[in-house]
């Protein structure tokens, strides 16, 4: 049975040296309360140190909550650190930046599916996941500084094929949340955004012989849950900390609690707030273009995901199924910050079981951000400049999925006005995304599979990627090709034979052009 203590108490448990696992998204699963404790156990007695931190997503808000509190504290609490994303906890990414601790990132759906395998008993995970990328040992290992020299990732010979194996490992602890807590520990996760990981990572720790520790926000007694709505059992569960305040309990970066993201109700969908007309909209109904009835997409951050909202303005949203890594199946996907979450889903499925789908090429279509892309077709968007953030589930759902489309601006910081039907440029940008080579490659061009579709959208033209060379295939109305494409690039693309002029009905205020293209 499951016992019942403080925060405090909870940070006291965690043995130096020991392996720590959190599952989760933004603040979603993540135990705020727990975390503080920690960090402030660490600045007064040096405790526990030396922590080994597995994280499978972005833990935190990009401002002050989430595992950045296991960062405040200054270097020796976490000495190894190892997410899909490590971008949004500011305080690590900086002990990372300065090499003060050692830093991978790896795939978003292996990391989330080895807590199975770990749990199992079984040595690691083999899979192609990764191969090109820059978590293949023999470009970087999924090594983010000069401090990581843990090798997490070795390639294998299987059946005549290659593979890469991501090692498994003891884990020691794992911090977990959900929402409510009965007397014998069980755990249901109805206030939650999504279902994450945590029974797979609790598994994981019980089955090494680790501990199991869960934040609540509410305790009930016994023989009082309907067992179907427990998701974590309480034979797994050793610790329970019910939180003492609201703050650390939020469904996600932006919102403490939304009852559409969590099921409780159906949100009218005319209530969620259309994009405004600028080159974002834009390069959003262009994607748009793209999908088909009954299609089952994925959309990833940032711009990716406002593409719910443009379908949503258009036509029937119904008549496709959204999807976001996280598990969320249907309904209209979120953007930042609460990414992860979906208005009105019609299922939510365990975080792991999502990648076993996407992994599967269970997805039609997916459309992810687009950081810098190359002669090659490589696209990076887990680390630009000094932005260090990882893959997230990038890696996993680009390997699998037959459509795939990278969008974003073409030039960063440019001025744009769209409207009257065509694109005019006011202040051209100062960051090129088009560039010889790329820092980190999340995305290999010459991996693509002969069977896939990959475009790159941006509010001035499209490219595809035609017998693994970047092709210029449409352009806007208004663009010039030379001075405001290709003199913007450090690399001279192929150019289609038949290049087209992208539809200039999407750039005026007013659309209403979505459904003659869904229903081709």
């Amino acid at each position: 049975m499951a016992k019942f203590i403080t925060a405090q108490e909870a940070a006291a448990l965690i043995p130096d040296h020991a392996t720590v696992g959190v599952g989760g998204m933004g603040l979603a699963g993540w135990p705020e309360e727990v975390g503080v404790a920690i960090r402030d156990r660490f600045k007064e007695t040096g405790h526990p140190c030396d922590l080994n931190l597995k994280q499978g997503c972005a833990m935190g808000d990009w401002k002050t909550r989430g595992t950045t509190h296991l960062g405040e504290a200054g270097p020796g609490l976490v000495t190894r650190w190892s997410g899909a994303h490590v971008g949004s906890s500011f305080a690590l990414r900086d002990l990372a930046l300065e090499n003060k601790l050692q830093c991978h990132c790896l795939p978003q759906g292996v990391i989330v599916n080895l807590w199975r395998e770990i749990a199992a008993g079984r040595p690691g995970l083999l899979t192609k996941v990764g191969l090109g990328t820059f978590v293949d040992p023999r470009v970087q290992g999924g090594k983010m500084n000069e401090a990581a020299t843990d090798d997490l990732v070795e390639v294998v010979n299987f059946q005549g094929e290659e593979y890469l194996f991501y090692k498994g490992f003891k884990v020691d602890v794992a911090l977990l949340r959900g929402t409510t807590a009965d007397e014998n520990g069980n755990i249901t996760f109805e206030h939650e955004s999504f279902i994450n990981e945590g029974l797979a990572i609790a598994t994981a720790a019980k089955n090494s012989g680790g501990i199991v520790i869960v934040q609540v926000e509410y305790l009930c007694k016994k023989g009082t849950m309907e067992p179907k709505d427990v998701k974590i059992p309480g034979v797994l569960v050793d610790y329970v900390v019910q939180a003492t305040s609201t703050d650390a309990c939020w469904q996600t970066e932006g919102l403490y609690y939304e009852p559409a993201f969590s099921g409780q109700i159906k949100k009218p969908l005319d209530a969620i707030d259309r994009l405004p007309f600028d080159e974002r909209k834009i390069i959003c109904r262009r994607v748009a273009m793209e999908l088909k009835k009954g299609d089952v997409i994925n959309l990833g951050v940032g711009i990716p995901a406002d593409t719910a909202k443009v379908v949503n303005e258009e036509v029937n949203i119904d008549d496709f199924t959204m999807s976001t890594e996280s598990g969320m199946i249907g309904g209209v996907p979120s953007a930042l910050p609460n990414f992860g979450a979906a208005y009105n889903a019609e299922a939510c499925i365990d975080h792991g079981y999502m990648f076993d789908l996407i992994d599967g090429g269970g997805l039609n279509m997916t459309c992810l951000g687009l950081g810098e892309v190359d002669e090659d077709g490589n696209n990076n968007v887990s680390y630009l400049g000094k932005m260090m953030t990882g893959p997230g589930g990038f890696i996993n759902i680009t390997q699998a999925t037959p459509k795939v489309i990278f969008c974003g601006t073409f030039m960063g910081k440019a001025k744009l006005k769209p409207g009257n039907g065509k694109l005019e440029i006011l202040e051209e940008g100062k960051i090129r995304k088009f560039v010889k080579h790329v820092k980190q490659i999340t995305f290999a061009g010459q991996y693509a599979g002969k069977d896939q579709t990959i475009l790159y959208v941006t509010e001035r033209c499209v490219f595809q990627l035609i017998d693994h060379k970047v092709t210029l295939i449409e352009i806007a109305p208004g663009i010039d090709l030379e001075k405001d494409i290709l003199a913007n690039m450090d690399f001279k693309p192929e150019i289609s034979p038949d290049l087209k002029l992208m539809d200039p009905e999407i750039f005026n205020e007013t659309w209403g052009g979505l459904a003659k293209y869904v229903e081709k």
